[in-house]
């Protein structure tokens, strides 16, 4: 190529950076492109666990035993969201039948605690840390699970990647260091805490190798025997040993008896695509809630980050979790009217309650039934096969209940804090209850055939980011990268503190992006506005193009991770 064509090329490629932004889609906020392959896809949260996936594929593992693997190494990388003594969701499309599989993994509470031990102790509400909260963990039970039905690879060549860098040892990234170094404080007098994740009673630092040989002794012994060894061998009575003594009621037998359930995921379509989540209980269909009473609002016309599009997507979220915060729980307890919730005849009855001028101050709950935070990570993996998997994982609260039995290298979860102390109520606690769940995993497809594997981190913010991420395909014409990296929309509370004043309807917190003409118009509008901290999530998302064969991957910026193809 002689000058003076390298020059024209140069102009040429100037202008397009002129009039279009940094990049060619020319979007207002800082985004990259997509990673786009043939044979495989994974997204995690942190770069060494994509990688860990993509090696397992490559070796001819299923996309189940990738997310296994990833999920294994990011209980030792991410314990600051993760770990076996957390619980799991999955939503697994199945090439072969041409079906999606939904897996609720999550723990029940013990026998042996009653809600009269609470009031005995003088609680309102259940404790955030130490003994009181623990529920069973049902990470392990999933992913044997999951292994079952769709894994290719021997389980502890599935779980090697993580034994081997738990005893090697990693370098720490830099959202988990942060997170870590939070925690470390939060955690650091719960029992067997300090042992287990912290280095001279410190949180390691950013590119500091961390060491978990504790862990890598417990996953090489699942690899070898199995899940029985965690639920009723010298694991689960280690394990409930511990717990009960230091005042805690977890048993033997909760472990015993603990069992996963496959079921049929739930959707709606919205604009052609047809949206599926877990039934409760999980928050899932809040989601599905949110996408129906915004179906009837012209998005696109009003354009991304206007005030109609901020006011319309909180109004809606408003409604959705009126009835999120009474009627999702386990329904093994509770008869919940699901297909009531997600019917697009409801939507149009709680539509007509919006104003489109002004924010309301609260909602009713929908059916005559009778601020939490969380950490998680997000992961999704897709085969050569077209098999796609999209998994969630938390122990909640980063690291838990803090309480790390034995020497066995993981915290418990703390999500017995979900339960409502009140009576009556369909979460009201209950022995032998699976609790409210707010980790929820994303699919979608369109015409029956696979499209989107996604999922969102962060407590109430996920079926928010869901919501966020499908419109910002869907209405605004971005794809999954950008649909991730879009400045997000969080609202919080019907009374939040924002200040030194109390907000009636909550409060909107937007993240830089949004101008600030739409912000004072929002105020206008009635909507409280507080400032942009807090858990505006992590995303990853697997776009499945059927037309041309190809698979599109997404990792977002706000979290360590990334996507990978081959």
């Amino acid at each position: 190529m002689n000058q003076f064509v390298w020059v024209a090329a140069i102009l040429v490629l100037s202008e397009a950076a002129v009039m279009g932004g940094d990049r060619p889609n020319g979007r207002p906020f800082v985004t990259r492109s997509e990673v786009i392959a043939r044979h495989g896809m994974a997204a995690t949260s942190q770069p060494l666990a994509t990688m860990v996936a993509i090696d397992v594929l490559k070796r001819g593992g299923s996309a189940v035993d990738a997310a296994i693997a990833a999920n294994a190494v990011l209980s030792l990388m991410e314990p600051t969201g993760c770990g076996l003594g957390g619980d799991l969701f999955a939503i697994v499309w199945d090439a072969k039948s041409q079906k999606l599989h939904g897996l609720n993994a999550s723990g029940r509470s013990p026998a042996g605690l009653t809600a009269q031990e609470f009031l005995k102790r003088g609680l309102s509400r259940i404790p955030s840390l130490g003994v009181l909260p623990i529920s069973v963990p049902g990470c392990v039970d999933g992913w044997f699970e999951l292994h079952g039905k769709f894994g290719r690879l021997p389980m502890n060549e599935v779980l090697a990647p993580a034994v081997q860098y738990a005893r090697e040892g990693f370098p720490v990234s830099e959202v988990i260091a942060l997170g870590w170094q939070g925690a470390a404080k939060t955690f650091a007098e719960q029992p067997g805490f300090k042992d287990t994740f912290l280095i001279e009673g410190r949180s390691p630092e950013k590119g500091e190798i961390f060491r978990n040989p504790r862990l890598a002794a417990t996953l090489e012994t699942l690899g070898l025997k199995g899940r029985d060894e965690f639920y009723r061998g010298d694991m689960a009575r280690s394990i409930s040993d511990y717990v009960q003594q230091h005042g805690g009621f977890l048993s033997y037998e909760d472990l015993a008896s603990h069992t996963s359930d496959w079921l049929s995921p739930v959707s709606t379509n919205y604009r052609g695509y047809d949206v599926w989540e877990l039934p409760p209980n999980g928050q899932g269909i809040a989601a599905l809630q949110m996408l129906n009473v915004l179906e009837a609002f012209d998005l696109s016309q009003s354009g991304f980050g206007s005030a109609n599009h901020i006011h319309w997507f909180v109004e809606a979220k408003k409604l959705a979790f009126e009835d999120r915060a009474r009627l999702y729980a386990d329904p093994e307890f509770a008869r919940i009217p699901t297909a009531t919730l997600i019917s697009k005849q409801y939507a149009a009855e709680r539509r007509r309650l919006i104003d489109e001028q002004h924010a309301a101050a609260s909602y009713p709950v929908g059916l005559p039934y009778a601020v939490e935070e969380g950490d998680t990570i997000y992961l999704t993996v897709a085969d050569k096969d077209r098999n796609m998997v999209s998994l969630i994982q938390s122990n909640y609260r980063g690291f838990g209940s803090g309480v790390c039995p034995a020497d066995l290298g993981f915290s418990l979860q703390d999500r017995g804090e979900m339960f409502d102390l009140t009576p009556g109520r369909f979460n009201s606690y209950a022995p032998q209850k699976r609790p409210f769940h707010t980790i929820i995993p994303g699919f979608v497809t369109k015409n029956g055939r696979p499209f989107l594997s996604f999922g969102v981190m962060g407590g109430a913010t996920q079926p928010q980011g869901h919501v966020q991420i499908l419109t910002n395909i869907i209405d605004f014409g971005m794809n999954i990268q950008e649909a991730g990296d879009a400045p997000r929309i969080l609202h919080s509370g019907s009374s939040e503190p924002t200040g030194e004043q109390m907000i009636e309807g909550g409060a909107i917190a937007l993240e830089s992006g949004f101008s600030q003409d739409v912000r004072t118009e929002l105020k206008q509008r009635g909507h409280g506005m507080k400032s942009a901290a807090g858990e505006f999530g992590g995303y990853q998302g697997i776009m499945y193009d059927a037309d041309r064969d190809v698979y599109f991957g997404a990792s977002e910026s706000r979290k360590d991770g990334m996507a990978a193809g081959y």
